[in-house]
């Protein structure tokens, strides 16, 4: 597999992986380059919703679609900060485009956007990202704890997250369920 570039990838935890900041999850790639790579667990939603980014931000908000909607802890690096992964339909201060359909913005412009009912129309709240030093995801690729498939929309915003790990493996093939939690090498 040619791991030199993942950006706009899933990775996809096996499930011999059991690092607990990772442990089933899937991440969307936003940046891989040799100097390292940068994502955003897409299915771990916590016990915050998007009304309480708002307010602790005095960002006021009367739709309750945005309000409602899920945080997810998009990895253990800088836990505090916010990040938006959306469609790229639209610029804001903040934005690394990723390719011309999804975008990452960590700028407040975007969530004063979303509060009026005039942000993008899929959009997922993270808080902190996944981070790997240079060479460190392709050792971890090679080590057999990660999958990786190209992004898919549906994944990203539609379906539910407890489904998006093993909907993302399908993507190429992969029933997790089938595969054992040993590792080893011929």
């Amino acid at each position: 597999m040619d791991t030199s570039n993942l950006t706009n990838h899933l990775l996809i935890a096996m499930p011999s992986l059991r690092d607990p900041n990772f442990s089933h999850t899937v991440t969307y790639i936003c940046e891989h380059s040799p100097n390292g790579a940068m994502g955003i667990v897409i299915n771990r939603p916590i016990d915050i919703r998007v009304s309480e980014v708002l307010e602790q931000m005095e960002i006021p908000s009367d739709d309750p679609g945005v309000k409602e909607a899920p945080v997810y802890l998009g990895g253990p690096v800088e836990e505090q900060r916010g990040f938006v992964l959306h469609d790229s339909d639209q610029e804001w201060e903040s934005t690394l485009r990723i390719n011309d359909q999804i975008s990452v913005t960590t700028s407040r412009d975007i969530l004063e956007a979303m509060a009026r009912g005039e942000g993008p129309a899929h959009a997922l709240v993270a808080l902190g990202y996944a981070g790997w030093g240079p060479g460190q995801l392709e050792q971890e690729i090679l080590d057999n704890s990660w999958l990786s498939a190209p992004a898919d929309r549906a994944i990203l915003f539609e379906l539910p997250p407890p489904h998006r790990w093993e909907a993302a493996a399908r993507l190429i093939g992969v029933d997790l369920n089938r595969l054992s939690t040993d590792s080893g090498h011929a």
